[in-house]
């Protein structure tokens, strides 16, 4: 395996292609040491992964809180980002020019609206990605920027444009049940060819893939949908 920082962010490479390839997003806390581990991971199992800093015009000095900064950031602009992710990928030499998207937390949101939008991507996996406007850590009183979240991402769901393999946790205080049920009745109104799985995780919360959180991490779930999502991204990107 091959890194390498690239200006859009950390490049892992396998040692051979042609290769699938990756579009990996952070959560709120940035490009991290754990992002870049899960990309290496990625990498080991035969993809070309690029783990993307949205962050990397103004990277924030210190996010005192989360909330208020991701209801800030700009989905478009996050949006365009991932397309540009994608087509510097497939552009590759070891690229097989298909390339899938993949997300925790606030990343895992950025994954669902990338499938859900016309950005080239053929395979998708959000995990945990917050999904509502209308409550939880991004609401706001005082009502959104609609230039900065002009949709939220369940309203997208329906539009789905690729496969799609989503991990919830059971008892994620971020995302109530209700608002994964809310998106599974989008997702079966998607179009046909497109197809999603939802799973939710039984006695996790918010995080369970973090390991560096030992609050959070739940090691035989993260185990389980590690598996479940090389095997889906071999599948849907050969």
């Amino acid at each position: 395996m091959k890194t390498s920082e690239v200006a859009l962010g950390f490049l892992a490479l396998p040692d051979r292609g042609p290769c699938p390839g990756v579009v990996m997003i952070h959560d709120v806390w940035g490009l991290s040491d754990h992002t870049r581990d899960y990309a290496s991971r990625l990498a080991n199992e035969g993809f070309a992964v690029l783990a993307i800093d949205l962050y990397r015009r103004a990277r924030p000095e210190k996010i005192a809180d989360p909330g208020r900064f991701m209801r800030a950031l700009s989905d478009p602009q996050a949006l365009a980002d991932l397309g540009e992710a994608a087509r510097f990928l497939a552009a590759l030499p070891e690229s097989n020019r298909r390339v899938g998207v993949l997300g925790f937390c606030m990343g895992g949101m950025y994954a669902l609206m990338a499938a859900c939008a016309d950005l080239g991507f053929a395979a998708s996996v959000p995990f945990y990605g917050l999904l509502s406007h209308a409550h939880g850590i991004l609401y706001d009183p005082a009502g959104l920027d609609p230039a900065v979240k002009p949709r939220e991402p369940i309203a997208m769901a329906s539009e789905l444009r690729c496969p799609m393999l989503a991990f919830f946790g059971e008892q994620d205080t971020f995302i109530p049940l209700e608002d994964v049920r809310r998106l599974e009745d989008a997702l079966s109104r998607a179009r046909p060819g497109a197809g999603a799985e939802i799973v939710v995780v039984p006695g996790a919360g918010h995080a369970f893939m973090n390991d560096t959180r030992p609050d959070a991490y739940r090691p035989e779930a993260a185990a389980d949908a590690w598996r479940r999502t090389v095997a889906f991204l071999r599948a849907r990107l050969a």
